[in-house]
């Protein structure tokens, strides 16, 4: 008889997981929040790396797809100084693809495919050990039971308290989002000066960067160290109010650049939140975490890459009918670890080396990271 899995979230891990046991005909049932999948922006672009996110996708058989969809030339970086000069100009080559970019919202769609999610089906509570398996309770006051639950539903995961009392904590890092939309007849000059991919501009304790998505959309995100309630005399609705409160924050830097704040359409206060870099647990019987709801780190392109190839990883632990699943997924977890904690603590230096007080900082990890 086949175990009972479920998974909660449909995010990149969940859809991974469920998309990847799909493939090996094994039923899982997939448990979301959200009302539908359009309820509300999937987010901006992600750039997924050969042997991690477009490794998962392989799994899943859905890689010729993704490249069908990706963009290349997205892997693009320019470096800016503060007052325009342009530092770095990184290019892909024609065959390179070792990252393209994708949107989150067209990644979500090919990994959904044929998959049936109940979509409004919030979890609140996930207990293990019951006679029955473990327990799954809903905001609509329904539960359920299964073999294993799998929570891959972010950060603020309903799903880790079953495992782990650790919650994320604030890293000193705020980032506040705003977009441009149809940049290239809009604003030729900005589209221009971001390139193809990304633009990344770097002062002291604070970053403008902007990343090309697809549909002349590009996502603008302004990065600055400062305490969590910064904003506690500002109105966070009121979008001139912001776009004064952020041009303020970086006046002196060129206009262009300055641009990037003063054509964005609205703004989205995102602080950033990490777990500690060598998060585990004690291993529970039936419940495991993928994702950011195991290892929350900051967003330097490594989360979701991560948390696919851990749900196609899983997935095939699964699908391979292990005589002791529990065994199994205990020794699964203590693989994601080790990898996980190896990306947090590249991804936790990063984020101190691009919001640093000495900008040259932030250069000399591009230096290291990109090709010569």
């Amino acid at each position: 008889m086949r175990h009972r899995i479920a998974v909660v979230g449909c995010g990149p891990a969940g859809l991974a997981f469920a998309r990847v046991l799909h493939r090996h005909g094994y039923p899982v049932t997939v448990f979301e929040r959200d009302p539908s999948p359009d309820a509300r922006p999937p987010g901006g672009t992600l750039d997924l790396h050969e042997g991690l996110g477009q490794l998962a996708l392989d799994k899943a058989g859905l890689l010729a797809e993704f490249q069908a969809l990706s963009r290349p030339e997205g892997q693009a970086m320019r470096i800016l100084d503060t007052d325009g000069t342009v530092l770095r100009d990184w290019r892909p080559r024609p065959d390179d693809r070792a990252n393209p970019e994708i949107d989150r919202g067209q990644l979500r769609d090919l990994l959904l495919g044929p998959l049936d999610v109940q979509w409004g089906r919030g979890v609140t509570q996930v207990v293990p050990g019951t006679r029955d398996g473990v327990l799954v309770q809903f905001a609509d006051g329904r539960q359920e039971t299964f073999d294993l639950v799998v929570g891959a539903d972010g950060a603020r995961s309903r799903v880790r308290p079953a495992v782990s009392s650790v919650t994320p904590h604030y890293t000193g890092v705020t980032s506040v989002e705003t977009s441009l939309d149809d940049v290239d007849a809009r604003h030729p000059g900005l589209a221009r000066l971001i390139g193809d991919g990304a633009l990344g501009v770097y002062g002291v304790n604070r970053a403008l960067v902007a990343q090309r998505n697809s549909g002349g959309h590009v996502k603008v995100y302004a990065q600055f160290r400062a305490p969590l309630d910064w904003h506690r005399h500002l109105d966070l609705a009121d979008v001139e109010a912001v776009r004064s409160s952020l041009l303020a924050l970086f006046d002196g830097w060129a206009a262009p650049v300055l641009d990037l704040l003063r054509h964005g359409t609205s703004f989205v206060h995102r602080p950033l939140y990490v777990l500690p870099v060598s998060h585990t647990w004690a291993h529970v019987p039936g419940v495991t975490l993928l994702g950011d709801a195991a290892h929350l780190m900051p967003p330097l392109g490594a989360g979701a890459n991560l948390a696919m190839l851990e749900g196609a990883e899983l997935a095939e632990v699964v699908a391979s009918g292990p005589e002791d699943l529990d065994e199994a997924v205990r020794a699964f977890e203590v693989q994601m670890w080790e990898r996980a904690g190896r990306w947090a603590k590249m991804t936790t230096a990063g984020l101190d080396r691009l919001v640093s007080p000495d900008p040259a900082e932030a250069l000399a990890l591009f230096d290291e990271v990109q090709p010569s």
